[in-house]
């Protein structure tokens, strides 16, 4: 087990220019910045691999990762950026939306949601759009070295706390640092079961 090998294979505006071989598709999404770029560069062990930004909305396409030959990273814009014209949010929205709901690969979505802020209504959204499709969901918390141990359960709490006015169960979570490696055994080891689980 272990991802031994991870190259980008394309970006893509809509659906039908994904790439056409059918392997399964691990996704990620969440606010901009809030480090999904970083996160999938840990779990790659490639700091290079999807670039990243301190400037939000630096990924604005669906961008596809091959990894170990056998399935599929996706890195998806950020949503919630508010620094690009209302016409280009919609866009990205109608692109980001259309893919999840039609592509036949997705086998997990991770939801990323900054561990440092109270419950965003933006995120909240999205996972109940996620829930509400039926769509195996994930929640990541990132930045998690940014804070203390005590107030990020704290801020997990008062999430989960925001979340059960909509769902019954709370979805499984982790908890991760790109910059720490934290989460990273734990997220992986998820990904290949869920992908092994399929053959």
């Amino acid at each position: 087990m272990g991802i031994k090998n991870a190259e980008f294979v394309k970006s893509s505006t809509r659906l039908k220019e994904c790439p056409k071989n059918k392997l399964p598709e691990f996704v990620f999404m969440g606010r901009s910045n809030v480090g999904k770029s970083s996160l999938i560069n840990m779990l790659v062990n490639n700091k290079k691999l999807s670039k990243t930004s301190s400037k939000p909305g630096k990924t604005q396409l669906i961008n596809h990762f091959l990894i170990n030959s056998n399935f599929y990273f996706v890195d998806l814009p950020g949503y919630g950026w508010a620094q690009v014209s209302k016409s280009k949010r919609k866009e990205w929205e109608k692109m980001i939306s259309n893919y999840i709901l039609n592509s036949k690969m997705i086998v997990l979505i991770f939801i990323l949601v900054d561990v440092r802020l109270k419950p965003q209504k933006i995120d909240i959204e999205n996972i109940n759009f996620i829930g509400k499709n039926n769509l195996p969901l994930n929640i990541i918390f990132t930045k998690c070295d940014k804070i203390s141990s005590s107030l990020i359960n704290k801020n997990i709490d008062s999430f989960f706390i925001e979340l059960s006015n909509y769902w019954s169960e709370k979805p499984n979570y982790f908890i991760s640092s790109s910059n720490k490696n934290l989460g990273k055994d734990e997220i992986e080891k998820l990904i290949f079961r869920v992908n092994k689980s399929l053959n």
